[in-house]
């Protein structure tokens, strides 16, 4: 069983939100997570809570436990204000759940 999310983004610059990626990576490794799937999103046909998103991802962990470890790592918190926060302007959480 694993721990997943569906997150929604509204990516605003390529480049420095690859560098996130491959920046945040070994840290996911370390908890057993990774992504499952991950699309560039041209056209959004419905959207409950308005924000707008260009990128979708299904992001997974071995469970809630280590999601939450992960994203509250001072070190993943240093990446994220680093890459993250001048990337991305919009993020959207769809869905959270255990397969």
């Amino acid at each position: 069983m694993s721990y997943e999310m569906m997150v929604g983004l509204q990516v605003k610059d390529d480049k420095v939100y690859a560098e996130y990626r491959e920046a945040m990576q070994p840290l996911l490794n370390e908890v057993s997570g990774g992504f499952r799937y991950d699309f560039k999103v041209s056209q959004v046909l419905k959207n409950e809570e308005g924000r707008p998103i260009n990128r979708v991802f299904a992001i997974y962990f071995e469970n809630k436990e280590k999601m939450e470890a992960f994203f509250s790592n001072p070190e993943y918190l240093q990446i994220k204000e680093r890459f993250f926060e001048t990337s991305v302007d919009a993020t959207t959480i769809i869905s959270e759940y255990e397969r």
